[in-house]
């Protein structure tokens, strides 16, 4: 899950002086898998989650401007030559629809809105750099409309703007963004088939039976390449992993949501693990999720079995928001212990797409339950948790 934008006042500056030039605008006159998801014609209305919408690849891959927002979600871990994590990185196309721009006939009309963010955390150094980017895109195949400022492929992955990108070649995943003091250039090659998440991927995101998204997940991507943070140029080294995310949907939060709490972590054992709650202003849970997949098994978590208990809060001097950084999380799998690898992974991101959150690189390792023999089952991923700062918004 990742943060929608346009859900918190920007900061002034160049970024939003962009972004009011192209609020002007808007006013102006893979290979080996099968299927394709027919998709309903642009503002017709969708109800409950449908069995005969299910997500369906390689068609899915691509991006779906007819819902209002979209994202594509790479987080991973580069490991040095002793195995450990040395780095922890993201990169994050989103795209949102400007329901007002869909009948505008001008090519300079901004009928969606593209952001991307690229974020690198340094374990040894326990920093963060994070940058961002916003551009306008019509809607369109790459190449149709010559004012595009940005692209998305419409049936395969392939998102861009300017010399950030995330594209697949194959079945090959490839990572790039290159700006001041961060590039990233991967290459995320699929170890297992990908993860439909929920229902054939529909995703339930809330009591209301409206309230889903279209979900898969590439878990386990064996990652290849290299980063530079700042002045240093890095080499990944063996067993370095990604995870990738691609979420559609037009109504995501219930009315008194907040924000969520979410992990998508690597095991060791090849095994998969995904966990959310939504929160309400109190803090309290009201909707949960996630799966588990081992040697092909799936099994999808109902909202009951899912239970996330902080144990350690971190007070961020940006935002003033206090984070949990270190969480037992309660599962049908199992009981799993999670704790951040460094505590300013605080992401802001208001000049584009508008929010404060925590996203960043943390362990995992499973908790023996009494009467079960102890466990080393441990693993790497990504911990986000929004709302903390300020409620998002939809």
């Amino acid at each position: 899950m990742k943060p929608c934008p346009l859900s918190l006042p920007p900061k002034s500056g160049p970024l939003q002086r962009r972004r009011q030039l192209l609020t002007a605008a808007l006013l102006a006159p893979w290979t080996g898998w099968a299927g394709a998801t027919p998709r309903p014609p642009p503002g017709q209305p969708r109800g409950l989650p449908a069995s005969s919408e299910p997500v369906r690849l390689p068609g899915d891959a691509g991006a779906h401007p007819d819902h209002r927002i979209e994202w594509w979600y790479l987080t991973g871990w580069a490991n040095d030559a002793s195995g450990a994590p040395r780095y922890g990185f993201q990169l994050t196309f989103f795209r949102r629809r400007l329901d007002a721009a869909q009948d505008l006939r001008s090519p300079l009309a901004a009928r969606h809105l593209l952001f991307a963010d690229a974020a690198i955390t340094d374990v040894r150094q326990q920093r963060l750099l994070h940058l961002q980017r916003m551009a306008r895109w019509s809607g369109e195949d790459p190449g149709r409309n010559a004012a595009d400022q940005a692209s998305a492929a419409l049936q395969r992955t392939d998102v861009r703007i300017g010399d950030w990108a995330l594209f697949a070649d194959g079945d090959v995943l490839h990572a790039r963004a290159r700006d001041t003091g961060l590039s990233l250039d991967l290459r995320c090659t699929p170890q297992q088939a990908p993860l439909l998440q929920g229902l054939q991927g529909i995703s339930r995101k809330g009591p209301e039976a409206a309230q889903f998204s279209h979900y898969y997940s590439l878990p386990h991507l064996q990652v290849e390449g290299q980063l530079r943070f700042n002045q240093e140029n890095f080499v990944m080294g063996t067993g370095s992993q990604a995870w990738l995310d691609h979420e559609w949907s037009d109504t995501l939060l219930h009315a008194d949501a907040t924000g969520w709490d979410w992990i998508g972590i690597n095991l060791r054992d090849g095994a998969a693990l995904t966990a959310f709650r939504l929160r309400d202003v109190g803090g309290q849970p009201m909707w949960a999720g996630g799966s588990y997949r081992k040697d092909g098994k799936l099994t999808v978590f109902a909202p009951g079995e899912v239970h996330f208990e902080a144990l350690r809060e971190w007070h961020s001097p940006l935002s003033g928001a206090r984070y949990p950084l270190a969480w037992r999380v309660h599962t049908p799998a199992g009981n799993f212990h999670i704790e951040a690898l460094v505590e300013n992974q605080e992401i802001d991101s208001r000049a584009t797409t508008g929010a404060v959150y925590w996203e960043g690189l943390a362990h995992a390792h499973s908790i023996a339950t009494a009467g079960s023999a102890s466990n080393a089952l441990d693993g790497y991923g990504y911990l986000e948790m929004t709302g903390y700062a300020a409620a998002l918004q939809t």
